[in-house]
């Protein structure tokens, strides 16, 4: 059993954390990976990525929104509870380098996945701005963690809540404008990728998205997560989950994603979860 050590409710009631205890995953992983979680003998495999890992203490924490039977399984478990099995790491890890100015864009829960890969480019000596994206103050997440790992944060609100009113794009635009930008990495639901990625194509800057996609097993066995790049089709559990945003067939994405019924604002650090009836 995976027991968890520190749970959370974050911004919102149906976001949560749970650090974990998972000493070997934790000793191997890097930004950008994830895991596949199984709550039971009768529970679904739910892969979400890590939003933060500390090999020390050989925890890994995820951070995930409440959208169907699986993740409700997952807030009722209490410290001292724990997870079945977790596999993991997975996927191809972030490439990390100094390229200059880095600016991190991050839509809902998608900024889970965001926080490890903003630190790791920070720490390589990049000047990382950071915008964070909500439908409203009550739906951002580690507002502080990011601050704390970026030389600039900005804020978007739908609601105009909190910091800028309106979308993350606008705020990108202005960025790209007015500032030598050497690379933008965008994480978040499919629709805000595709048009920041639509956005940096225009001002030729290379653009990083994580992308979401069905996914069953994560060896790229079920062939479940197949995305279309520059017109050819990979796997994201073991090409990605990570892509080169100008080269993503979003709406061939969507379409896929719109075949089950699968919450928009769960593109966050979750690939996937059906929603199951009760």
């Amino acid at each position: 059993m995976y027991k968890i050590i520190r749970k959370e409710k974050m911004a919102h009631d149906s976001i949560y954390l749970n650090e974990i205890e998972a000493p070997q995953i934790a000793k191997k992983a890097k930004p950008g990976q994830f895991v596949i979680l199984i709550i039971d003998e009768f529970g679904e495999r739910v892969p979400l990525t890590m939003a933060e890992v500390n090999k020390e203490k050989g925890t890994i924490t995820i951070i995930y929104m409440i959208v169907g039977k699986s993740t409700r399984s997952y807030s009722k478990l209490e410290v001292g509870d724990g997870y079945k099995d977790i596999v993991g790491p997975l996927g191809e890890p972030t490439h990390i380098e100094k390229v200059g100015t880095v600016v991190c864009v991050g839509g809902g829960t998608g900024t889970a996945v965001l926080h490890p890969i903003t630190q790791a480019m920070h720490k390589a000596g990049n000047h990382v701005i950071t915008i964070l994206g909500a439908r409203s103050k009550d739906y951002l997440i580690l507002e502080k963690q990011m601050q704390k790992v970026s030389n600039e944060l900005k804020i978007c609100t739908d609601d105009g809540s909190k910091g800028r009113h309106g979308f993350v794009t606008e705020e990108l635009k202005e960025l790209l404008e007015n500032k030598k930008i050497d690379q933008v990495v965008a994480i978040g639901p499919v629709p805000m990728m595709k048009f920041v990625s639509l956005l940096t194509k225009e001002y030729n800057v290379p653009t990083l998205v994580s992308l979401n996609p069905i996914m069953i097993d994560g060896t790229g066995m079920c062939g479940g997560c197949r995305v279309t790049i520059a017109g050819k089709t990979k796997f994201a559990c073991v090409d990605g989950p990570e892509f080169n945003g100008h080269e993503v067939d979003f709406d061939g994405l969507m379409r896929r994603l719109g075949a089950y019924k699968v919450e928009e604002e769960h593109s966050e650090n979750c690939m996937f979860e059906l929603e199951e009836s009760e």
